[in-house]
C-alpha cells in the first residue's frame, strides 16, 4: 500500500465566479481543471499544482496576459490579488473570445510612450512614411 496520497481529481461540479459572480458550467472542451471562469477569466487561487486544490491561499487570480506557445496553443498569466503568485493556465474552448482579445490588445492600447513619437522619431530620422 502507497503511503502517498493522490490529492489530484477531476472537478464534475460548477461554481460561481469569485469575480463576475456568474454560474460557470462543469468543465468543457479544451481543459481537463477547470481553473478559470470562460467570461471574465477569473480564477480562484486553490491549486499548488493543477487540480490538487491544495493551495491555501485563496485568493482572486486575474488573468494579466496571454501568452502562446510555440505550437501556437493560447494561455493566460494569472496574478493572485492576495499573495501575488503568478501561475500560467491553458485557454479553454468555451473562453469569450471578446475576452481573450481584449486581454491579448491591452498592451497595444496603454502604451507608456505616446504614438506621436514614433511618428516624430521616423520624421527625424528622415523616414518618410
Amino acid at each position: 500500500m502507497s503511503r502517498h496520497i493522490n490529492h489530484f481529481h477531476t472537478p464534475s461540479e460548477g461554481f460561481v465566479c469569485v469575480s463576475c459572480g456568474r454560474a460557470v458550467a462543469p468543465t468543457e472542451q479544451g481543459t481537463v481543471h477547470r481553473n478559470h471562469c470562460p467570461f471574465c477569466l477569473a480564477s480562484c487561487h486553490v491549486d499548488i499544482r493543477p487540480g490538487d486544490r491544495r493551495a491555501s491561499c485563496g485568493g482572486t487570480m486575474h488573468a494579466v496576459a496571454v501568452f502562446t506557445s510555440q505550437s501556437g496553443e493560447w494561455s493566460l498569466i494569472h496574478r493572485c490579488t492576495q499573495c501575488g503568485v503568478m501561475k500560467s493556465n491553458r485557454i479553454a474552448g468555451d473562453d469569450d473570445e471578446g475576452a481573450l482579445l481584449a486581454l491579448a490588445l491591452r498592451p497595444l492600447s496603454t502604451l507608456p510612450f505616446p504614438v506621436e513619437a514614433i511618428t516624430r522619431g521616423r520624421t527625424a530620422a528622415g523616414v518618410e512614411s
